[in-house]
């Protein structure tokens, strides 16, 4: 069968040896970039394509960071720019010079979007980011990002998701399809339907990408990494059980310590900035449980958000109405948690955890989400401020749990978990 294909043209490398050339070939599928055709001479120290003329200049980009030693550029479109997503962006700005000098890669921001305007640059946004976005950004779609990417032939790109917008979330399967990698400190794309979270994983597989969300349950900390690993290597872990939220931690380590009323613990954690900005969201037990069932999806478990026991610490007069009027009749809670404290066994402390539990090679595991209390000199009992300790235990390890522990909010460290699973994709792109 003879066909004849139209606009294309022919890259050649005069002195590639064919033994090394895997890797820019590699770097061009990943781009979405196939060759029509390949050759090499009898020497096999020349190398020609055949690729379609409109993937011409993305090709050539491609090649030249990984045969030339050009530094290889990775491109990044940044949607939400809030704390999280704003330090990151100046995080990216700042490290930029020292990542290219050191590593060899040129991280571009590209693109940031809040959900009303975009700010794009084929060249790199800079330090005046925030004030370009108001004066030069425009009403978009997201289709128009990806189009943008396209058309001025962008190479390893990686759509950073920092909003907590579902909608947001349904357009993960278009960056995919565009050949985008995605990096995600929003949680919702990993506690939807199970149908939808295989669904996402298919399609990463199909395109050759990463989806990378270290930041989902502990901020910075290499919690869901090393689960993984662990799981990868065969590790029966038999249980997870911890204190997952940053927020809630720094409330119950004050109340366990000071004699105040719980009502003005929690209008000094908002104060200071430890919940969000309805300490609902904190206190209603969703976002732990989020965390959990994230981690109980890393063992293969196919539990939904309905499976999770959580015990909810909002009194059913103050669910509704607006944040004012929660704040206005917190003095609700008082009594109750006074009770649940001042009726504690001597030297033990209030903590609110989530528990991934039960026989965890089966199908489905238990999570439980729910106040405790525990002594004080336990690993629980021992966490100070607003940080989260996590026990991993498995067969290994036996009754002796691994245990991880640190900063479990704060923006400066959720953005640098996101830039950290940057950097991991970008190295192997």
């Amino acid at each position: 069968m003879i066909k004849v294909v139209s606009d294309v043209s022919v890259i050649s490398v005069v002195g590639q040896d064919l033994s090394t050339f895997h890797k820019p070939f590699n770097a061009l599928i990943k781009n979405q970039i196939v060759p029509l055709l390949f050759n090499n001479t009898v020497s096999g120290k020349n190398v020609s394509l055949v690729v379609r003329k409109s993937d011409l200049t993305k090709a050539i980009n491609v090649m030249h960071g990984q045969i030339f030693g050009v530094s290889k550029k990775v491109n990044l479109a940044v949607f939400g720019h809030g704390n999280v997503g704003g330090t990151l962006i100046d995080q990216i700005l700042k490290s930029a010079k020292s990542i290219e000098d050191r590593k060899g890669i040129d991280l571009k921001v590209f693109a940031i979007a809040n959900s009303r305007k975009v700010l794009l640059d084929a060249n790199g946004v800079t330090g005046r980011w925030k004030t370009n976005i108001e004066s030069k950004g425009k009403s978009y779609e997201v289709k128009d990002v990806i189009e943008f990417a396209k058309n001025n032939h962008l190479e390893n790109l990686i759509v950073i998701d920092n909003t907590a917008s579902q909608d947001f979330v349904a357009h993960y399967f278009d960056f995919v399809e565009s050949g985008f990698d995605v990096v995600s400190s929003n949680k919702i794309a990993n506690t939807l339907g199970f149908d939808y979270y295989q669904l996402l994983r298919e399609e990463l597989d199909k395109n050759q990408k990463q989806y990378l969300y270290e930041t989902n349950v502990g901020a910075g900390l290499p919690l869901i990494d090393t689960i993984k690993l662990l799981h990868l290597s065969g590790e029966n872990i038999t249980r997870i059980k911890g204190v997952f939220s940053g927020s809630l931690s720094y409330i119950f380590n004050t109340f366990s310590e000071v004699d105040a009323p719980f009502s003005s613990i929690i209008k000094d954690a908002k104060l200071q900035g430890f919940t969000e900005p309805d300490p609902r969201e904190d206190l209603s037990g969703n976002d732990v449980g989020r965390k959990l069932l994230i981690l109980a999806r890393e063992l293969d478990l196919s539990n939904e958000f309905s499976d999770i026991n959580i015990e909810n610490l909002i009194p059913s007069t103050l669910e509704k109405g607006d944040v004012d009027f929660f704040m206005e009749h917190l003095e609700v809670l008082d009594d109750k948690f006074n009770e649940i404290k001042r009726n504690q066994k001597a030297n033990h402390v209030l903590r609110y955890v989530g528990d991934l539990h039960g026989d965890l090679q089966k199908e489905k595991g238990i999570l439980d989400v729910k106040l405790v209390s525990v002594p004080k000199e336990s690993a629980l009992g021992q966490v100070k401020g607003s940080d989260s300790i996590i026990e991993i235990y498995t067969e290994s390890y036996g009754e002796n749990p691994l245990l991880i522990q640190g900063a479990g909010a704060g923006a400066a460290v959720t953005a640098r978990g996101v830039f950290g699973d940057i950097l991991r994709i970008a190295e192997k792109s």
